[in-house]
């Protein structure tokens, strides 16, 4: 978001679901969006497919949560790309590398909990660009 964010969730041990994706990531975190900002919440998710099970858009429709109409193989649209490829990059530049799962997820969380919010204002802003450049190719990959 622009002006703050969650706490980052990791899934472990598991596969993500469309079940387990509403329960863990639609109604605790994105229903509160849409009570905090209101009839202009869009909800911006992608294509993976535990986010288009029909489960998942029953769960959105009855909840009221619009979604962005989002084209099939359209990651460099994605906002959020640009923020997990700075969040990988700080967590492999830290001194002390993850060594397994554990020090993975804590580092992880650590360097999302690090990352500027300056950094998520601008890539959220940089919507319009990357739709325009994106037009302006024809659909064609984006310089993003």
């Amino acid at each position: 978001m622009i002006n703050g964010r969650t706490h980052l969730h990791v899934v472990v041990n598991e596969t993500m679901m469309g079940q387990r994706y509403i329960e863990e990531v639609l109604l605790p975190h994105v229903r509160l969006f849409l009570g905090a900002v209101g009839d202009k919440f869009v909800f911006m998710d992608d294509n993976a497919i535990c986010h288009r099970t029909l489960t998942v858009q029953d769960c959105l429709d009855s909840e009221g949560i619009q979604r962005l109409v989002w084209p099939a193989r359209s990651p460099d649209l994605n906002p959020i790309e640009n923020v997990w490829d700075a969040l990988g990059r700080q967590v492999a530049g830290r001194n002390y590398p993850p060594t397994n799962k554990n020090t993975l997820i804590r580092a992880l969380t650590e360097e999302w909990d690090k990352l500027p919010q300056q950094l998520l204002y601008n890539v959220v802003q940089s919507m319009v660009r990357r739709v325009e450049c994106c037009i302006t190719l024809h659909g064609g990959h984006i310089p993003y």
